[in-house]
């Protein structure tokens, strides 16, 4: 079969773009299918753990990350309705010290700037209707959204691309087609619980939070976090059950969800101190359900990345961390043979491989993130967690130790061509 691009990504995100960048560093040529047109505003983590900061350097976007992002995240903290408690963040030995945020909006369009001024492909709004073929031989059907003035000269509308390797790197919460219709057999939505966890974000000017100052918010049913970002833009997100969503919407009856997320957010006596002089910038979005778990294993042969591979409660604010380390550790693995080579038992045995090393990297962190998340959901258990942080301050910089904030992105990188 001949071939019309060594691997294809599917989605743009900072998992699929960082994919595509060692990729495309090794001499593979990518293509990269997004079906949302960019910058956009998305629900997902802005705090980039100063470990990962490296690695943006390696990606080429370090500089301009820096030059963009807010200042150094330098302590981190813990708000409910009754108190606010704050430590030191402890300082990475890597580097760069600390950690910073910027919104998705901005590193997105880094990355993806980034990857195509290194030769990687993109569509863009375009979206993969089916997936034909195996390992080493799949036929992908793409509809443009638009003219194709994103894309390459010519390709307008519907086209086949025939590739070797399909790395996944879309939403959790969405679902990738697969076979000759687009049948869906990956990611099939699931019945309704009480339990699923439903995410909200909103942007604020002129809020008073302290810049540099990452708390964590304890909220019955559901957790959130505030960040500082460059230029005073202040971010506010949380996610929530099913059923404590609803709780919230009877008490503000009328009032669209957002709205009544941020009146129970304000019940927060932090939130509403920081909030006191705020105006929001435009509306809340919302997301979900999220389904925190692991899922790296092979599905119709793609390689996963990002929340695709695994997600973690965005508690702990590990998301962009597992976003770009899995793509590294992706791309390391797979440039250790051509892309054509890459089928059969080989592909079979690189998957193994990749799956392996992922969860050694990431399936602590899932499960630390969904112990913190569960203290700080549930009253039971987060008013005696108050009480020692109140008495020991010092626990809130382990705990961030114990979350990966100061660790180094513990992955190899493909071998850059010279």
């Amino acid at each position: 079969m001949e071939f019309d691009c060594d691997a294809l990504v599917i989605g743009a995100g900072a998992s699929g773009t960082a994919a595509a960048i060692l990729l495309a560093r090794a001499g593979w040529h990518v293509v990269i299918v997004e079906q949302h047109a960019y910058p956009r505003r998305k629900v997902c983590g802005e705090c980039v753990a100063a470990g990962n900061l490296a690695l943006l350097d390696e990606l080429g976007v370090g500089a301009a990350f820096r030059g963009a992002a807010g200042p150094e995240l330098r302590r981190v903290g813990w708000m409910d309705a009754d108190a606010t408690v704050s430590a030191d963040m402890p300082r990475s030995d890597g580097p760069y010290p600390y950690g910073r945020a910027l919104g998705r909006d901005q590193l997105d369009a880094l990355l993806l700037e980034r990857a195509r001024s290194m030769g990687v492909t993109v569509l863009q709004p375009a979206k993969v209707r089916a997936v034909g073929g195996d390992a080493g031989r799949f036929e992908c059907r793409i509809e443009s959204a638009e003219d194709g003035r994103h894309g390459v000269a010519g390709n307008v509308g519907a086209q086949t691309l025939r590739t070797p390797v399909i790395v996944d790197a879309h939403g959790s919460w969405e679902r990738m087609p697969s076979g000759p219709e687009g049948n869906v057999t990956s990611h099939a939505r699931a019945p309704h619980r009480a339990s699923d966890l439903i995410a909200f974000k909103a942007n604020f000017r002129n809020a008073t939070l302290d810049p540099g100052f990452l708390p964590v918010l304890a909220l019955r049913g559901g957790y959130g976090g505030m960040v500082v970002a460059k230029d005073g833009r202040t971010t506010l997100a949380c996610c929530l059950r099913r059923d404590a969503l609803a709780r919230c919407r009877e008490r503000t009856p009328g009032a669209p969800a957002g709205l009544a997320v941020e009146t129970l957010l304000r019940q927060c006596a932090g939130v509403a101190d920081a909030l006191r002089t705020a105006e929001r910038e435009g509306a809340w979005l919302s997301v979900g359900p999220l389904r925190p778990g692991i899922r790296v294993d092979a599905a119709q042969g793609a390689f996963r990345v990002g929340n695709a591979a695994g997600e973690s409660h965005p508690l702990t604010g590990e998301g962009i961390s597992m976003a770009l380390q899995s793509s590294a550790l992706l791309a390391a693995t797979l440039t250790r043979h051509p892309a054509a080579a890459i089928t059969g038992p080989r592909a079979a045995g690189l998957h193994r491989a990749y799956a392996a090393e992922w969860r050694k990297a990431f399936a602590w962190r899932l499960r630390l993130a969904a112990i913190y998340s569960n203290v700080a959901m549930r009253p039971a258990l987060a008013v005696p967690a108050r009480a020692l942080l109140r008495r020991w301050p010092a626990l809130l910089c382990c705990g961030a130790l114990l979350a990966g904030k100061t660790m180094q992105a513990p992955v190899p990188l493909p071998t850059r061509l010279t």
